[in-house]
């Protein structure tokens, strides 16, 4: 568990996560059982023997005049019905929020009916918004794979982003002889990490911290997203975390040299090199497309000790119909560093980032281009340490 404390201020931005359905409340209870730091959590469903049980602070029994409580019986629509009937609570309980994850399992009635409703809600508040839902076990039967891929088109067209869990493809993550229980907790992980992936790097302290415009940017580029998780330790932990990441069984089949944006984080112990450092983001680098923005912070998590994680989360992911229409492939992507902007080249990171691009830009007589924030330090120290290989590709 995390060794640091969140605190609040004014100037934060205000994340919400809303879990949807009994998938969506089983997924926010871990996340505050695993002390998810710095968001504020909601809990709709329209069963109130589920609501009964949530750990969020704020709860909304849906649909209750429709439902009588009863939950949706695997109906989409009752639950979209079920959204629009409380709509202004919803709607009361997100207010304010810079940024809201919705989080659901799909295939069923509430989350899947009533998630497109609750992200249009949030479009109208002009909130960020992120959508982490799973697909139905094969097991589950087609019927509710069907109702769960119409329903990611109809929220793709609602959300900035949509993060699909393929729940069979948590299989490659446990043993042959995993319960059922094992599966769904794997489906609960997947879905703390891609919040926490994002969260943690705005709101927790770390060698290179992202602020919420620079996450905006890249989580905002619609359609849809996956993640991929890697840890590792030891000697080549950073090689292996990365590697890990690019090549997770939810990333099959999935192209990721056709994202618009990545967003890396790298959570480890106080000791992480930049050796390491470079490691890692060069192993993104080769996977990724040359127009691609890729932004990455680390998060400092000294209760990991000698162990690595490494979180990719690639957006704006082409579909398969776009890929087969013969568009142009995309070419390599670069990291970039800002520019030293003080003393022994660190970045003021309370100027607003356009005015730290256009700033670097302008001392060196260039046009602005897109500039990824990531370590930066021009002190001495660092003076022995070979170029590493992505900065030297921003020359090309």
């Amino acid at each position: 568990m995390s060794n640091f404390t969140y605190v609040g201020s004014d100037n934060t931005a205000k994340i919400k996560v809303i879990g949807v359905g009994g998938g969506g409340g089983n997924a926010v209870n871990n996340m505050i059982d695993s002390n998810l730091q710095g968001v504020k959590f909601i809990a709709a469903n329209t069963d109130a023997q589920a609501i009964g049980i949530s750990k969020a602070s704020v709860q909304l029994r849906i649909g209750e005049k429709l439902t009588g409580g009863l939950g949706a019986g695997a109906d989409p629509n009752i639950g979209r019905e079920a959204a629009i009937e409380n709509s202004d609570a919803i709607k009361k309980a997100l207010e304010d929020s810079h940024m809201v994850f919705i989080t659901a399992g799909f295939g069923g009635g509430t989350g899947t009916g009533a998630t497109p409703v609750i992200a249009e809600i949030c479009k109208e508040i002009g909130a960020l918004t992120v959508a982490v839902v799973t697909k139905p076990f094969s097991f589950e039967g087609r019927k509710r794979l069907r109702q769960a891929e119409e329903g990611i088109q109809v929220l793709k067209e609602v959300t900035d982003t949509v993060i699909t869990v393929p729940n069979d493809r948590l299989r490659g993550l446990a043993s042959k002889n995993a319960t059922m229980l094992d599966m769904f907790k794997k489906a609960d992980e997947v879905l703390l990490h891609s919040v926490r992936g994002i969260t943690d790097l705005i709101l927790m302290p770390g060698l290179v911290n992202l602020d919420f415009a620079d996450v905006r940017s890249t989580m905002s580029k619609a359609g849809m997203a996956i993640i991929g998780i890697g840890v590792a330790k030891g000697e080549n932990r950073a090689t292996e975390a990365a590697r890990k990441a690019v090549s997770h069984p939810l990333l099959e089949d999935v192209r990721v040299s056709t994202a618009e944006g990545v967003l890396m984080n790298i959570t480890c112990g106080s000791d992480l090199t930049m050796e390491e450092m470079t490691e890692a983001s060069e192993c993104i680098y080769n996977e990724v497309g040359e127009d691609t923005d890729i932004i990455w912070g680390t998060v400092v998590d000294d209760s990991l000790e000698d162990e690595m994680r490494v979180t990719v989360i690639a957006t704006g992911i082409a579909s398969e119909d776009e890929i087969q229409s013969g568009g142009d492939a995309r070419k390599r992507g670069r990291v970039r560093d800002m520019i030293p902007a003080g003393p022994r080249g660190q970045v003021d990171y309370d100027e607003p980032t356009f005015i730290r691009v256009r700033e670097s830009e302008e001392k060196r007589g260039g046009e602005p281009e897109k500039i990824h924030k990531g370590f930066v330090d021009g002190s001495d120290d660092f003076a022995s340490f070979e170029t590493p290989a992505f900065l030297r590709k921003k020359a090309d």
